[in-house]
This record gives C-alpha cells, sequence and structure tokens, in this order.
C-alpha cells in the first residue's frame, strides 16, 4: 500500500530544495524508500518524475537508506517507462556502478546478475525515443559495468560510433570521456 502522505505530498510542483527536504525525511523512516521506487511508476507521470527525483537525493545524500532496497531498484529498473522518471534512474545506476561507488553499493552490483540490465541499457542507448540526458547515463553505465562484462567494451565502441552523428554535440562530448574511460581500463 503506497503511502498516501508522501502521493498528497508530491502531487503538486517540487523545488529542489522541497525534494531535498523530503528525501531526507524519507531517510528517517518517514517515507518508504520502497513506496519511492512504486510511486515512480504512478500513472501519472509527473508524480513518478517527482518520486524518482526524490529517490535519486535518498541515494545521493542518505544512501544508507537506500541500500536495503538497493535490489527491489535493481529488479524495477528495467520496468521504468516514464522518461523523466528515467532520468533518474539512469543517473542513480551510473552512481551506483561508479568505480568510486561505496563499498555496500559495489557488493551489491557484483553479486548481481546484471546481464539484464545491460541489455535494456543498450536497448535504451539506441532507442531514437529516449532523451540525450538519459543516453548519456546509459552509456556512464554501459562504461562502468565494462568491468564486470569485459564484451561491453567493443559493443559499446561500435554503438557509440553509430550514434555519435545521430545524437547532439553534448552526447559528443559524453562519447569522447566514455572513449578516454574505456581506453584507461583496458
Amino acid at each position: 500500500m503506497l503511502d498516501q502522505t508522501l502521493l498528497e505530498t508530491i502531487k503538486t510542483t517540487l523545488q529542489k530544495s522541497k525534494v531535498e527536504k523530503l528525501a531526507a525525511i524519507a531517510s528517517t523512516d518517514g517515507f518508504s524508500v520502497k513506496d519511492l521506487i512504486d510511486l515512480s511508476f504512478y500513472h501519472d507521470q509527473q508524480i513518478g518524475f517527482r518520486a524518482a527525483w526524490i529517490l535519486e537525493n535518498v541515494f545521493v545524500n542518505h544512501q544508507q537508506k537506500f541500500l536495503p532496497h538497493a535490489l527491489y531498484f535493481l529488479e524495477q529498473f528495467p520496468k521504468q517507462n516514464n522518461l523523466s522518471a528515467l532520468r533518474h534512474y539512469v543517473k542513480i545506476l551510473a552512481l551506483m556502478t561508479k568505480r568510486n561507488a561505496s563499498i555496500a553499493i559495489k557488493k551489491i552490483i557484483d553479486d548481481y546478475d546484471t546481464d539484464h540490465l545491460v541489455e535494456v541499457v543498450f536497448a535504451w542507448l539506441i532507442d531514437d525515443q529516449i532523451p540525450v540526458a538519459v543516453k548519456s547515463h546509459c552509456l556512464n553505465i554501459l562504461a562502468n559495468l565494462n568491468v564486470k562484462h569485459n564484451w561491453i567494451k567493443e559493443e559499446l565502441l561500435q554503438t557509440m560510433d553509430f550514434l555519435v552523428d545521430k545524437e547532439s554535440i553534448g552526447f559528443f562530448a559524453k562519447v569522447k570521456q566514455i572513449r578516454k574511460q574505456l581506453a584507461v581500463r583496458s
């Protein structure tokens, strides 16, 4: 059952400061992180977006509260189809897979079967309907997971070659950064 107070709170437009306050409340058992994940799939896409935005802030600023729900997040990740919420989802996963992620997060990612996540992220990367901001985080996720799946590098390089002329100049800059990252990890 979704927390009705949380639902009512995020029905209205949120400012960054309010999102940070709600993330702090979620970190003190005011709201369940699982409820935030569930609300990010809400039929009203604005509510879903706001829930995902708060969830990202919980991950960044109150990771200890996110940790017990990390597996649930990973299970739900491929199901996210709200493009506004997806931007926050891919950012969370990009942070979870970073080389400097916390030891607890690294263990979760190491122990998790990420094959399906990789497939989904590659699919989003080549999907014309996915916004470039989401694709940018997809590049990070795939480059980060190359450590776990060494076949990603070649596939990612080919995919970036294919996409670089189709996307924005910002995407091109991200591709340059990812190429450097992949070269360092060779």
